[in-house]
């Protein structure tokens, strides 16, 4: 979740300047995914008195079908999952309706609420400070999820005029753009102003996250701090203490520095 604003236009350029940012990676389309894989291995045990659950190769039919299956409720209100030969010659054919998919992800959807509340907080800013809701990613096609959103919004009409598959994508290329100093008519007067997602920092002694560079930091940003010799630093990113639950973004090793005494 990100709050931006957007200045200029006519002709005399368009500033994007994002004020904050908030998420949590492990709540998307691949997570709802992964509830009706688990509902459907379920399903699959009773009829058939047999477990799928470690076996990869169903298991990954299972999920495409799954996938196909969310998308198709995204604008239907049941969907057939039909599979051949799942496992052991057993043909696996059944339904699921909308209602029942909400069902299993509740949680999930009602948690999406949470980093638009944080983004808002971390913005310093009110729910009606807010001009418009832009849906972003293919999961906001879901009903419940937009439907919680606009709620959390006091019944505000959520803006879907941008293709959600695709909204990231153009930005990312716009940026790219914007870096590589492309003059295109497009972009040449668009500057946008960006922050850092989650922080990022190195793994210090007992792989601790010592963070030197803050969530929602302006970026480009610059900072220095000195370390005593342990171990070959490790650059992570997220907000968690320990770097084991983070995500690690690459390695370096620092040459030529003295053994400590």
């Amino acid at each position: 979740v990100s709050i931006l604003t957007i200045s200029g236009g006519d002709g005399g350029g368009s500033v994007f300047e994002v004020k904050s940012t908030a998420g949590d990676t492990h709540l998307g389309g691949e997570d709802f995914d992964n509830r009706l894989v688990q509902h459907f291995v379920e399903e699959f045990k009773r009829k058939h008195n047999k477990d799928i659950s470690k076996h990869t190769k169903a298991l990954r039919r299972l999920r495409s079908a799954c996938e196909r299956a969310k998308r198709t409720l995204s604008s239907s209100t049941t969907a057939s999952v039909e599979i051949d030969s799942l496992f052991e010659g057993i043909d696996f054919n059944t339904q699921i309706s909308r209602a029942r998919f909400e069902e299993l992800c509740i949680d999930m959807f009602r948690n999406t609420i949470g980093p638009v509340d944080q983004a808002l907080t971390d913005a310093k800013l009110q729910k009606r400070d807010i001009e418009e809701v832009v849906l972003v990613g293919g999961s906001t096609r879901i009903p419940k999820v937009q439907q919680l959103l606009s709620d959390y919004f006091n019944g505000k009409q959520l803006n879907k005029n941008i293709n959600p598959d695709e909204a990231v994508a153009y930005g990312a290329a716009v940026q790219a753009a914007i870096l590589t100093g492309d003059q295109s008519e497009m972009i040449k007067d668009v500057l946008l102003i960006d922050v850092t997602p989650l922080s990022m920092g190195i793994e210090t002694a007992g792989g601790v996250m010592t963070k030197l560079v803050e969530r929602n930091q302006r970026i480009p940003y610059k900072k220095g701090q000195i370390f005593t010799t342990y171990s070959d630093n490790q650059v992570y990113e997220g907000e968690r203490g320990m770097t084991r639950d983070n995500h690690l973004l690459g390695k370096f090793d620092l040459e030529q520095i003295p053994p400590a005494p």
